[in-house]
């Protein structure tokens, strides 16, 4: 039981990275999930202060994922159609094959929907988009940090029991 906690709990530590990026996959609750499925194993001790204190950053990191873009967007005079602009953008750009195709779609999507959907001329549109790029990509950044910082964590607490766990892979 031991091994299957361990390879899932690594696995989840990868969909909490690529859920720092994609939007429907909720990042840092994941990378914590993975974390805890490390310490339910007999052979890393529960520590409950750690689990509590890392538990409160994913959520809290988990909140401002909505609260930081909305900031951004608002900060630069947007509405929630360049928000939701820039959710679908994010979307479609993940399927385009050019570099930063997230960020390119991103910024043209909350563009699109400020001039498309709220109506708004270019130049208040494009500040508006600029706005919900910048808080799209803050947010983004502090999700990117905090799972890789979970991975981190997973590694060093794996490494320090390395001695009862590497016997668990041997046949």
């Amino acid at each position: 039981m031991d091994i299957t906690l361990l390879i899932i709990g690594f696995i989840l530590m990868f969909i909490g990275i690529a859920g720092a990026i994609l939007p429907v996959i909720p990042g840092t609750p994941i990378s914590w999930i993975g974390l805890l499925l490390l310490h339910l194993t007999t052979i890393v001790e529960i520590n409950w202060w750690f689990l509590g204190i890392t538990f409160v950053i994913a959520i809290g990191i988990y909140i401002l994922d909505y609260v930081i873009p909305a900031m951004g967007t608002k900060r630069f005079g947007g509405t929630k159609a360049g928000a939701w602009g820039a959710i679908i953008g994010l979307f479609i750009g993940i399927f385009i094959p050019i570099p930063f195709g997230i960020l390119i779609g991103s910024f043209l999507g909350a563009l699109f929907g400020e001039m498309i959907i709220s109506n708004t001329t270019f130049e208040p549109a494009l500040k508006a988009a600029f706005g919900s790029f910048i808080g799209f990509l803050a947010s983004t950044v502090l999700k990117v940090m905090a799972t890789f910082a979970f991975l981190a964590l997973y590694c060093y607490k794996a490494y320090e029991n390395w001695d009862a766990i590497s016997p668990l892979f041997q046949a």
